[in-house]
């Protein structure tokens, strides 16, 4: 019985030791693989992941039209995230804009119960923002009605909603 105590606690500090070698020296230090970590998916490729030429300086989102990807980007102009979403049927001009608005949960222009709403344009009376569906569609929406949602799934949702507080700069590209 001693020798197979003696020989757990041997393998119970060898897995320590790996654990503590391999334990990053700052603790709160966030991993590589953390939510604001740019992510793809199996769909993406190459070079759509490069933040855009022109889109600006300093902590932004950034809104391609032509990619219908935003790039979330902080303070140091390196991308933090980077996601697919599927754009509405009014698209804002490319420029610069600033968060205006932010809702918890509503309904969509479209019907659709929608979370973490993150407007920054309006074009024709319509508002345009970032927002993702409760039940997690990114449908395309009906293109003989004028919507503003700009959808991502939700755990992207979430990433925005963090990242986009009132007064965050969002540029558009073409």
């Amino acid at each position: 019985m001693a020798g197979l105590t003696a020989a757990a606690l041997a393998v119970v500090g060898f897995l320590a030791y790996q654990a503590s070698a391999s334990a990053p020296d700052d603790l709160n230090a966030r991993p590589d693989k953390s939510p604001t970590a740019p992510t793809k998916s199996p769909k993406d490729k190459g070079d759509s992941l490069a933040l855009p030429a022109q889109s600006g300086t300093g902590k932004r989102v950034v809104y391609s039209l032509d990619q219908d990807r935003v790039w979330l980007v902080g303070e140091s102009g390196k991308a933090k995230r980077t996601y697919k979403v599927t754009p509405s049927t009014v698209d804002p001009a490319p420029g610069q804009y600033k968060v205006t608005s932010r809702s918890g949960q509503v309904t969509g222009s479209d019907g659709v119960q929608i979370e973490h709403v993150v407007r920054f344009a309006a074009v024709d009376g319509i508002a345009v923002g970032f927002s993702a569906a409760l039940n997690g569609s990114t449908e395309k929406p009906d293109p003989g009605k004028k919507t503003g949602g700009i959808r991502s799934s939700r755990e992207d949702g979430n990433a925005m909603w963090d990242f986009a507080i009132i007064e965050t700069k969002v540029v558009v590209v073409k």
